[in-house]
């Protein structure tokens, strides 16, 4: 099996005018954060951006990630993975280039999942940037089993009548429409009772109680761009037809989410290295500058480990998400669905979190109080980076899935396949002529 992670030139080139503006026009934004979350700040933030996001289009990468008869450009994952390790550096950098959470995800989902009347009704508008999109499924009593959701959706003649309890529902406060993952059946098979219906935000009944404080944001406001929203749906009624996929969609819930998370997963993957990347230039600029003890860091045998840990957990991390990315890619050129890299899928998933947490603590560390403080990204880093062991599904549900999977291809043996005195017989009886009248010990 061949496995070739290599980009023809012209693409490169763009991988590298990627790799300066955002180094050039957009980290930059992050030292004015402060600035920015006034409604006033949001404003300017919009009026300079726009000009960038021109730029982007201009290079053909405007939200790479949708096909092409979506207006994308039918990138592969290899293609944008390697975009989004780029975009990672900077939290700002995706919604300049068209593929932030979630209104990327929303966009891909109803472009694979939605009808032709609401990709023109919402997928286009998410595109252009006219309005901003929620994903509602997560609840404070279902998180990492899904099963267990119970906000339900009862169809009332041509309406759907929407009851529930959700939270963590990301940017719900400032959204203009949410899908939201609702229960519509009862059939012995948990995975075929969701489905996923369209809710405009303004609709009677839905009453968002306030943006949930985080590690991350603690001090975050209801209203501010990138919450994550506590909402009550209280008899909330909307259109039959706003179920995702049409009659069609009705039990497909869970079928839609995974289209949406497999890829989403390979993102956050090459995202967090773009972060680890930054913390770990920090590390070994750090190494090289501060002098103590009689020399400088790079001398001490210690951190010596730690940049060789960083570099060779982040190379693995890399080749893993790549090699995950390229499977995806070759399942979707033959016509078969993402599930079978879910091995694959699973491993990045804790592993890039692992390794993301590893390299910002050593880089906060080889700082001491300086690393501690705001007058450096790590600690920002540092906060955020805690939570990509819980979102898009806790690092122990993924392991328990490559567990599953890789058990598969065993079986149980008494005794041992590799048991010596076994083995040991079955070689004497296969090579009995050739030992004939050998001595043999015992």
């Amino acid at each position: 099996m061949a496995w070739d992670f290599q980009t023809e030139p012209e693409f490169e080139a763009k991988l590298e005018w990627m790799r300066g503006f955002v180094r050039e026009e957009i980290i930059p934004l992050e030292t004015l954060a402060d600035v920015w979350r006034t409604p006033e700040g949001r404003q300017r933030f919009l009026r300079i951006t726009a000009p960038l996001k021109e730029q982007v289009k201009q290079q053909g990468l405007w939200a790479a990630h949708l096909p092409p008869d979506m207006g994308g450009l039918g990138f592969g994952q290899v293609k944008l993975g390697l975009m989004h390790e780029i975009l990672g550096q900077c939290g700002y950098a995706p919604s300049i280039f068209g593929n932030n959470a979630p209104d990327s995800g929303n966009a891909e989902l109803l472009a694979v999942g939605g009808t032709p009347e609401q990709r023109d009704r919402w997928m286009q508008p998410l595109l252009d940037g006219k309005i901003r999109s929620c994903f509602s499924m997560t609840e404070p009593g279902a998180g990492a089993d899904p099963t267990l959701l119970t906000t339900s959706a009862v169809r009332d003649g041509e309406e759907w009548v929407i009851n529930g309890h959700k939270w963590f529902s990301s940017n719900a406060s400032i959204a203009d429409i949410l899908i939201v993952m609702v229960k519509t059946g009862d059939h012995e098979t948990p995975y075929r009772n969701y489905s996923m219906i369209v809710v405009p935000t303004n609709t009677p009944g839905v009453n968002i109680l306030r943006d949930v404080p985080t590690m991350g944001e603690p001090d975050h406001k209801t209203g501010e761009p990138g919450g994550h929203a506590e909402i009550l749906y209280e008899n909330v009624r909307v259109p039959f037809e706003n179920v995702v996929g049409g009659e069609a969609g009705i039990g497909q819930g869970f079928a839609l989410a995974q289209k949406r998370l497999g890829p989403g997963r390979i993102h956050h993957a090459m995202r967090w290295l773009g972060q680890s990347q930054r913390a770990f230039d920090l590390l070994c600029e750090r190494a090289l500058t501060r002098y103590t003890h009689g020399s400088i860091l790079a001398e001490k045998q210690m951190v010596q480990d730690w940049i060789a840990e960083s570099y060779a957990e982040m190379q693995a991390a890399r080749l893993l998400t790549l090699q995950a990315a390229w499977k995806m890619d070759q399942l979707h050129a033959a016509g078969k669905h993402y599930s079978d890299a879910r091995i694959e899928i699973g491993v990045i998933k804790f592993w890039g979190a692992k390794v993301l947490y590893n390299v910002i603590d050593r880089a906060i560390q080889i700082h001491g109080s300086l690393g501690y403080t705001t007058d450096l990204p790590l600690e920002s880093m540092y906060r955020a980076a805690r939570a990509a062991r819980i979102y898009d599904g806790p690092d122990e549900v993924h392991k328990v899935t490559v567990a599953r999977q890789v058990l598969k291809r065993y079986r149980p043996s008494e005794p041992s396949i590799d048991h010596v005195p076994t083995r040991r017989a079955a070689a004497l009886e296969k090579f009995a002529d050739a030992l004939d009248g050998l001595s043999l010990s015992h």
